[in-house]
């Protein structure tokens, strides 16, 4: 009972978890995909023999949209079934996008008001101001962020429901 605990406090507490069963591959999509028919009202999904994708279902798109991607891997005899909670791949990237612009817009202009310092020129003044406002939009950035998380805390909710009742019953106790 001991892996189960260990388990059940990733599922709840992280983003990424991951279980070993004794199921192969193709079992496992079998009784997921058993399960995920069973909540067809309650999530979306796409189901292949490598990975599945939920995400729960809504009135609305937002954008910020909370998905459980699940991959089961085969070793030696057991499978290990790695499960990763966050927003979709689009968002997520997007996020990342926005993160390296300012970021690699706030050295540039740092560097040239740093410059503009050092050759005592003041042709680059603006630059410090310009860095400042740049600095503001990565934290408007971080902070949508936040309210997107918030948002989808429901849905993510359901998401750590789901991955509950239907992963941990297929854990072996079996050493890892």
């Amino acid at each position: 009972m001991r892996f189960k605990s260990a388990t059940l406090n990733s599922i709840r507490n992280r983003p990424r978890f991951k279980l070993y069963t004794l199921y192969t591959p193709k079992e496992y999509e079998q009784i997921l995909a058993s399960h995920l028919k069973l909540r067809a009202h309650e999530f979306i999904y796409q189901l292949t023999s490598e990975s599945a994708q939920i995400q729960v279902r809504t009135a609305s798109a937002p954008f910020w949209k909370p998905c459980l991607t699940l991959r089961p891997e085969k070793h030696g005899e057991q499978t290990i079934i790695r499960g990763i909670f966050g927003p979709s791949s689009a968002v997520w990237t997007f996020f990342m996008f926005l993160y390296f612009v300012w970021s690699i817009l706030w050295m540039v202009l740092i560097t040239l008001w740093f410059v503009g310092i050092q050759i005592k020129s003041e042709q680059y003044s603006w630059a410090l101001a310009a860095s400042m406002i740049v600095l503001l939009l990565a934290g408007l950035t971080f902070f949508a962020a936040q309210i997107g998380k918030k948002k989808a805390l429901r849905e993510m909710a359901l998401l750590r429901d789901f991955a509950v009742k239907t992963l941990l019953p297929l854990e072996s106790t079996v050493a890892k």
